[in-house]
């Protein structure tokens, strides 16, 4: 009776013990299963968000270039008016380095002819000591 009752207690422990194996691995496939779904969802939720993103910053964009244009207009004026504009106020810059060569040339001139007559005729005493020591080397 003994060897009976253990045999059967035998045969539903290795039974139990290969349902549960099977349990275990349901258990992990269904596990698996979820883990890829998430990913898969996690990604279109990436996906989504860059998306909008990218339609915030498109529309930003667009609001900022309307206002610097806005801008550059009220401050520069037209094209026109600011190329003439420009173009008179470099002739008068011009003008006035014309004026200022003009008035300056005949004292640069001055200052050039000075420098080059002032010429210094004295040798230095270093150079005779120099030059009497390499004639004597020579001897």
């Amino acid at each position: 009776l003994k060897q009976k009752n253990f045999e059967k207690i035998k045969h539903w422990a290795t039974m139990n013990s290969n349902q549960g194996i099977q349990e275990l691995m349901a258990a992990e496939t269904r596990a698996s299963q979820i883990v890829a779904e998430a990913r898969v969802g996690r990604g279109e939720r990436l996906k989504q968000a860059k998306e909008e993103a990218d339609a915030v910053i498109a529309s930003f964009r667009a609001e900022k270039e309307v206002e610097f244009n806005t801008a550059l207009l009220s401050v520069s004026g037209s094209d026109t008016q600011s190329s003439s504009a420009l173009k008179t106020q470099t002739e008068a810059e011009m003008t006035k380095m014309k004026a200022d060569f003009d008035a300056n040339a005949g004292k640069a001139l001055q200052v050039l002819l000075a420098k080059c007559c002032e010429v210094d005729l004295d040798v230095p005493a270093a150079r005779i000591r120099s030059a009497q020591k390499a004639a004597a080397a020579g001897n």
